[in-house]
């Protein structure tokens, strides 16, 4: 069994920074890919960024060079570094854990960025 607790959301004014971690339990971070994923209200899941297990990071273009993913698989956690926030970045923010036979998800962490 497989958990994903997040924290450090919360409230920023846009170009300000937050920074969100997940913490894993059990044995299979270290092979598994790790996901940041948001939802706004009203729209779809959407993957924000996530890392490969050699610690490869893809970005969607819109958090290009604002945001920043690592993992610490000694810690079992990932993080997400969010910087220049802006109000279209206002979601859920939700953590997720795959391998071949595993799709797990945290409950998620409210990140809300006023303008």
């Amino acid at each position: 069994q497989v958990q994903l607790v997040e924290s450090g959301g919360g409230l920023e004014q846009a170009g300000g920074s937050l920074r969100l971690s997940c913490a894993a339990s059990g044995s299979v971070f270290s092979s598994s890919t790790m996901g940041w994923y948001r939802q706004a209200p009203g729209k779809q899941r959407e993957l924000v960024a996530d890392i490969t297990i050699s610690g490869i990071p893809n970005y969607a273009d819109s958090v290009k060079g604002r945001f920043t993913i690592s993992r610490d698989n000694a810690k079992k956690t990932v993080y997400l570094q969010m910087n220049n926030l802006k109000p279209e970045d206002t979601a859920i923010y939700y953590c997720n854990l795959k391998t071949l036979f595993r799709d797990s998800w945290g409950q998620g962490t409210q990140v809300t960025v006023s303008s």
